[in-house]
């Protein structure tokens, strides 16, 4: 398999950086296809957490992208560390920007609540983070003793839990939620991270109730950034965090396998794909710019954040696809006792 020359930046090749112990996948996460063509090449630049060089790749079955070799998952510390952006989200980035995160939040959360077409009872949000999607659905009426959520940090579920929210320090595949008990779903950018893609899929499935819908948004590899910056610089590789890469027509297949009906799609704004992939190559390219790459780093970077989500807002209406997809699917009402796909 040939793999892309890509060039080591001197910022990475700091002898204190580790590198940290890796795992191959081998066989396509997806569909169990064996030979995968080189895809993708880079580091980790955004965090900077390890010195690794990383390689997606694809397969040529199913066309889906995996990251192989990936982290050990005794390595997942390391490369989610303390300050990774999405724990502490509001502290990190413009009040401005916290806002209007917030109001956009509030209108896509509004917008999947109608399309569920009743009330919702209950409520997960998986990988919730600083809790910022529980809190717009508190918003919207639920109570917190209905709210669930599933993180990583511990730190992080314990003050949401001390908040009164339903929350467990647990993967999708270690939680123990009861199977029909929650209206809704959310997992926002999370379903890149984790190990086995189809297996959480059928999972969430089985915690659906019937009727009930569960929203998928992951990056959009096929979205003009990704392929403006497809070599190594794009944002939405996100290195070495992102473990798969999908298509819209790839997500829609793996909802679809595990017995959900697709109920929408919608291209939601990928700012930060386009920031980062910008910053990206300023900092690491050929002609490292870091003082200009600071000016578009989306932690604080107030003007280009708002021009780059009105692009991709613009984009939308329009009817491109975006950096960012949406796929609804929803567990038929007749669900009691059918059978679940699974990997």
């Amino acid at each position: 398999m040939t793999t892309p020359t890509v060039v080591r930046p001197a910022e990475l090749a700091d002898p204190a950086l580790p590198t940290i112990e890796t795992e191959a996948v081998g066989a396509c996460p997806l569909c169990g296809g064996r030979d995968p063509r080189a895809f993708a090449q880079g580091f980790d630049y955004e965090l900077r957490t390890c010195a690794n060089e990383w390689r997606f790749v694809s397969c040529p079955r199913c066309d889906h992208v995996w990251l192989d070799p990936r982290p050990a998952v005794s390595t997942l510390a390391t490369i989610y560390p303390p300050h990774y952006y999405a724990y502490n989200f509001a502290a990190r980035v413009h009040p401005i920007a916290v806002r209007g995160k917030a109001w956009l939040d509030g209108r896509k959360m509004g917008a999947i609540r109608r399309r569920l077409g009743r009330r919702a009872r209950s409520y997960l949000d998986v990988g919730c983070g600083d809790g910022r999607f529980l809190r717009a659905m508190e918003r919207l009426g639920l109570d917190r003793s209905r709210l669930y959520g599933l993180e990583l940090d511990r730190r992080i579920a314990d003050r949401l839990r001390r908040e009164g929210y339903q929350v467990d320090c647990a993967r999708v595949e270690d939680a123990t939620l009861a199977d029909g008990s929650l209206d809704l779903i959310t997992m926002f950018h999370v379903i890149e991270h984790v190990d086995q893609p189809v297996a959480t899929v059928a999972q969430l499935t089985r915690w659906l109730a019937p009727g009930g819908m569960l929203a998928l948004e992951t990056p959009n590899r096929n979205s003009l950034d990704a392929r403006w910056f497809r070599r190594t610089f794009w944002g939405g590789y996100h290195f070495p965090r992102h473990w798969h890469l999908f298509t819209t027509t790839g997500v829609i297949e793996m909802v679809t396998g595990a017995g959900l009906e697709p109920a929408g799609v919608a291209y939601q704004t990928g700012h930060s794909f386009w920031l980062y992939s910008i910053h990206h190559w300023l900092r690491y390219g050929p002609h490292p710019m870091p003082r200009l790459a600071r000016l578009v780093d989306p932690i604080g970077a107030l003007v280009p954040l708002v021009l780059a989500t009105g692009f991709d807002k613009l984009r939308a209406a329009m009817g491109f696809p975006t950096s960012a997809v949406l796929v609804l699917a929803r567990k038929p009402a007749a669900a009691e006792g059918m059978g679940v796909a699974s990997q």
